[in-house]
């Protein structure tokens, strides 16, 4: 198995989201937006991922190829992410962030169908290869910090750039997996999604996403507010991750143990707990390094159980459009209905009412999982 060909993908990938997601908020302040516009251009950048992976997940599982969908797309990405040095005033931006992000969004789940491929029957061995994403994001958020404290939000935008650059080099190595071959009677995807628990997974993991909203699009900012520096943000942004990486590490034990219905249902707990947290402790930096801790659970353990039911669910020549059903109801649809509410409900009512709303979201997603994922199959 290509093991480091796989692996350098997700490092530059998410290397790059480390960049945009703690400090993009950062840059449109300093760009002179104010909340409810950061909430909609961060609306923009995560309403891409609603028909972007649909659009190239049909493609891709038409056409049985996807690596050439994933070097254009990083490609183009690349190009016009150039834009945001040139355009001005909030419809420049917003059209280069669509643009920018409808290719960027329609890589990783090409990249993911392509990676259960290289696997086979060794899906457990997933983790260890997105592990790498997760450390790619720590590397860049950390890095970061400190850089931005010292030399100015500008340096956000270059480095991003930088990084999709490496991400689409890394597409060029990136090792097409074996193709399914096509079935007499192939599964339909409109017969899948008409079974309860499937619909009731897809919507636990939008309502996980919404409720992740406030954390990706105005954490930098509270912590800012409350008085943290630059150095302190990425190192807060940076040990959620690395908490992450570390359950990556041991995710395959966990999903043995205790199935990925389980899993699921611990995470969107957990979630709401540590928005709670967040919401009311942010003064307390040592309250706020437990929450943080908590990342592991509500991306890393949620995010790998969530990848492993998709994969069962969405078996052969579907596969690649259920991961992209995944991604865009999640960090799609859910990343922009929390962002652009959110946008308003943190310049009406605070932060602390915000990230209380976001705990009661996460619980719903947990009620649902309980209730309605199949609790049958542990798979």
């Amino acid at each position: 198995m290509p093991y480091w060909r796989l692996s350098g993908f997700y490092f530059f990938y998410f290397a790059a989201l480390g960049a945009l997601v703690p400090y993009w908020g950062l840059y449109l302040q300093d760009r002179g937006f104010g909340a409810v516009e950061i909430g909609q251009l961060m609306a923009v950048l995560m309403a891409t991922k609603v028909l972007a992976p649909n659009v190239w997940g049909w493609i891709a599982d038409r056409s049985g190829r996807r690596l050439p969908i994933v070097r254009l797309a990083s490609g183009l990405a690349t190009l016009i992410f150039g834009g945001i040095f040139i355009v001005q005033g909030f419809w420049g931006v917003t059209l280069v962030m669509a643009l920018f992000s409808f290719f960027w969004n329609a890589s990783l789940p090409q990249v993911e169908a392509a990676t259960f491929n290289h696997l086979g029957l060794r899906i457990g061995r997933y983790a260890k290869i997105r592990l790498w994403g997760s450390i790619g994001f720590v590397v860049s958020v950390a890095a970061l910090g400190p850089l931005v404290e010292a030399l100015g939000t500008g340096l956000v935008p270059k480095t991003v750039l930088a990084l999709f650059l490496a991400m689409w080099i890394s597409s060029l190595v990136f090792p097409e997996g074996p193709s399914h071959p096509r079935q007499a009677d192939p599964v339909s995807l409109r017969r899948l999604l008409m079974q309860r628990e499937i619909l009731a997974f897809l919507s636990a993991c939008l309502l996980m996403q919404v409720s992740h909203s406030q954390y990706y699009t105005f954490f930098s900012i509270y912590l800012k507010e409350s008085g943290y520096q630059g150095t302190a943000i990425g190192a807060l942004w940076a040990w959620g991750v690395v908490a992450e990486v570390l359950v990556f590490v041991v995710m395959h034990r966990l999903l043995e143990r205790f199935g990925a219905r389980r899993v699921l249902l611990g995470s969107l707990l957990l979630a709401a707990v540590r928005w709670l947290l967040i919401g009311h402790f942010v003064t307390n930096p040592w309250v706020l390094i437990g929450a943080q801790a908590l990342h592991a659970a509500t991306f890393g353990t949620f995010h790998a159980s969530a990848i492993h039911l998709v994969h069962h669910y969405f078996p052969g020549r579907v596969q690649g459009r259920g991961q992209a059903l995944y991604s865009s109801l999640s960090f799609g649809a859910g990343g922009a209905i929390g962002s652009l509410a959110g946008g308003y409900l943190w310049e009406g009512f605070g932060p602390v009412a915000s990230f209380s709303l976001a705990a009661g979201i996460a619980a719903i997603g947990a009620l649902v999982v309980w209730r309605w994922v199949d609790r049958d199959h542990c798979y």
